[in-house]
């Protein structure tokens, strides 16, 4: 019999349940926006939530060690560093002044094949497509810059 846990299992076994959580963060995190169904919106928010906290304690640190530290430690949840390089810098100073509450749910109804009830979770201080699609494309040109001069030195 299983008592009340303290994880929703949403049908999946620890592992996939993991990677499931880990992905779908990171695609909020750089879509600032995306549909899922209630049950996995509601096991999502703690997640990000504590990975901004993560990234906004790095504002204030002081000790190089211990930034790297927490860079490290989102890290194991987040593998893209494009995405861990906007948390970091973009997210984190927009919710600095935020002492929590950085992602809101809205209920959009239910799926036509399913009947599954579904969600769009999103940050709540979000930026306009136009606007993220043209940060995507500055960032990726300053990497590719960075990288070009790295190989040849």
């Amino acid at each position: 019999m299983r008592k009340s846990n303290k994880v929703k299992q949403l049908n999946r076994k620890a592992e996939h349940r993991n990677a499931m959580l880990n992905n779908m963060a990171t695609s909020l995190l750089y879509h600032e926006r995306i549909e899922t169904t209630v049950a996995k919106a509601k096991a999502l928010r703690p997640r990000v939530e504590k990975l901004i906290t993560k990234a906004k304690h790095n504002l204030s640190l002081e000790d190089e060690a211990k930034k790297l530290a927490n860079i490290r430690l989102v890290a194991r949840f987040i593998q893209d560093k494009e995405v861990l390089h906007k948390l970091f810098t973009d997210i984190a100073d927009r919710f600095k002044e935020r002492p929590g509450g950085y992602t809101r749910i809205i209920r959009i109804g239910r799926r036509q094949s399913d009947s599954s009830e579904m969600a769009i979770i999103e940050l709540v201080e979000r930026k306009e497509l136009a606007q993220l699609k043209e940060e995507r494309k500055k960032l990726r040109e300053e990497r590719k810059k960075s990288k070009g001069a790295f190989k040849k030195a």
